[in-house]
Parts: C-alpha cells; sequence; structure tokens
C-alpha cells in the first residue's frame, strides 16, 4: 500500500483503475460475521459466533459470477461524510526490523483520532497484530474504531504490483484467512467484512477468487499522499483539495514511513469540520450507499 500511494501521488493512474472495477452492487448481502469468513479451501473459521456480536454490518452484492464488490466512495448527494481510513502496513518479513526498532504502529496517530473523537476505519495486517497485539486490540476494542483486513502478508495478489512480493492464486484466500486468525488470536472481538488490496492491486481473476470469502474490498477516491512524506503542510493541502462529499481518504498507520501523518489529521479535522463535513467509519458510507441508516 505504501508504495501505491507513493507512486500514484505523482501518476494519478488509479483512479482509472477504480472505475473499471466500480461498486458492483447497491443492495445489502449477507455478509460473514465479522472477523468469521466462509469456509476456503484452507479450512473453515474455527472461532464460534459471539452471543453478543452486533448486527452483520452492511457490505456490497457480489458482482456476475460471484466477484468481490469494490468500494471506492459513498452517495455524493446524502450530506457531506468523510471517512478516514489508515492502513497498519507490516509484510510477513519485517519481524526482524520492528525487533531492531523501526515503528510499524503509530499510537500518537490513534491518540489523536481519540482526542478529536474522530471515527476511522484502520486496515490492518495479520504481521502488524502478531507484532503489536496490545494494541490491535484496543483499536478494535474501541467503538470508535473499526478494523478490516490488509491480508496477513500484505504481498501482492498480482504480478508487478509497485515491488512488491507476489502470492500465489491457491495462497490468495488463505492468507486472508490468516489476518483474520492473528486478529482473533490479538483478542480484536468483531473484525470487519472489508479487505484492502496489497499496493491496492487486484484483476477480475482475484475478485474472483475472493469472492467466496463474502467481503467488500474497500478502496479510496482521496489519496493524502502522506506514504514518506516530510511535508505536512503539502500533505494536508492535497486531503483539503481532494475531499468530496462521501470521500474515502486512505493514509497509514506506520510511524517510520508515514511520520507525519498525525501532524495532517490534527490539521485537517478541524478545517473539514469548519466546511460542514461530519467524520464517518466506512461501514457508515457503506450503508449510504445500501440505503441503510
Amino acid at each position: 500500500m505504501i508504495s501505491l500511494v507513493r507512486r500514484i501521488t505523482a501518476t494519478c493512474a488509479l483512479s482509472a483503475v477504480l472505475a473499471a472495477f466500480a461498486a458492483c452492487g447497491t443492495t445489502t448481502t449477507q455478509a460473514p460475521r465479522p472477523g468469521h469468513p466462509a469456509p476456503t479451501k484452507s479450512g473453515p473459521a474455527t472461532a464460534k459466533p459471539s452471543a453478543t456480536a452486533p448486527t452483520e454490518p452492511p457490505t456490497l452484492t457480489r458482482g456476475p459470477g460471484g466477484l468481490t464488490p469494490v468500494f471506492t466512495n459513498g452517495p455524493r448527494d446524502k450530506g457531506k461524510t468523510v471517512a478516514f481510513t489508515f492502513d497498519a502496513d507490516m509484510t510477513a518479513d519485517e519481524g526482524r526490523r520492528a525487533a531492531a526498532g523501526e515503528h510499524f504502529d503509530n499510537p500518537g496517530l490513534i491518540a489523536a483520532l481519540r482526542s478529536l473523537k474522530v471515527p476511522a476505519t484502520v486496515f490492518m495486517t495479520g504481521k502488524w497484530a502478531e507484532t503489536y497485539p496490545a494494541e490491535a486490540r484496543a483499536i478494535g476494542s474501541d467503538p470508535l474504531f473499526e478494523l478490516a483486513n490488509h491480508t496477513y502478508s500484505h504481498y501482492a495478489f498480482t504480478d508487478d504490483c509497485y515491488g512488491l512480493p507476489t502470492i500465489s492464486e491457491d495462497g490468495i484466500r488463505s492468507d486472508v484467512d490468516r489476518a483474520y486468525t492473528a486478529f482473533r488470536k490479538a483478542g480484536v472481538p468483531h473484525a470487519m467484512p472489508y479487505l484492502r488490496f496489497p499496493g491496492g492491486c487486484y484483476d477480475k481473476d482475484v475478485l474472483r477468487t475472493l469472492g467466496p470469502l463474502g467481503v467488500t474490498a474497500v478502496q479510496w477516491d482521496v489519496v493524502s499522499g502522506d506514504a514518506f512524506a516530510t511535508d505536512a503542510d503539502a500533505v494536508a493541502r492535497q486531503v483539503l483539495d481532494g475531499v468530496r462529499p462521501g470521500s474515502v481518504v486512505v493514509m497509514h498507520c506506520t510511524r517510520s514511513a508515514a511520520p507525519t501523518t498525525e501532524h495532517v489529521v490534527r490539521t485537517v479535522v478541524p478545517r473539514l469540520r469548519a466546511k460542514g463535513y461530519r467524520f464517518v467509519k466506512v461501514s457508515e458510507l457503506i450503508g449510504a450507499a445500501n440505503g441503510r441508516s
């Protein structure tokens, strides 16, 4: 994801890709219980549904042939809402870097969101949850946030995805399942049935492969440009210039790779509120697209 944002800021090419795979439906479909995806070739999920589990979150209907639906932004005509999303990136092979002191987490950012009372959706890799289980549990248990799947390994699902290692088609679903398992082991009560592709890269074969999981893929329409950025004011301007009603903004929850994000959030939030924007989670935008409150 971080590699994508760095390049997309320069090329602005992703919008064309997203348009080609626009959301595949606008009615609610039965989703797997959050954090408990449907059985796959790798075996059924082992956790039992909780008696206190919340109402099933809104998802989009699968497309023709069972393709996984892709959500980019909410309705433009249902009020000035915006969803901040944060990718908690960490690949399967970065454990040694974390052990050596590199910070893939960002507790200051999470604290800023709490102090500003900004709801957010965090797309987390399973490796991140394994490395920072207490932080994963705290984020996933806080009603201000919702925690969603960014795969376990952060390996790309397609070839030539901005230099990311790739995973075979046979391993795609098991990699997503493995992330949900990591969330449960960390103590996350109800991970959402939403998925963000590593690097944002996918094709129809990937959407077909993921279809049985019942997840909704979530992309974005506003690139913050926070990855590897050193000029927080420039990132803030990019967000402010890009946000429209229903926007999904992509940012990062990794101190080492996105050191300006906390400052950006503290700058942007009051300015968007002054413009009349209300901050929501991705699930609320998807619900609005489905006609659900």
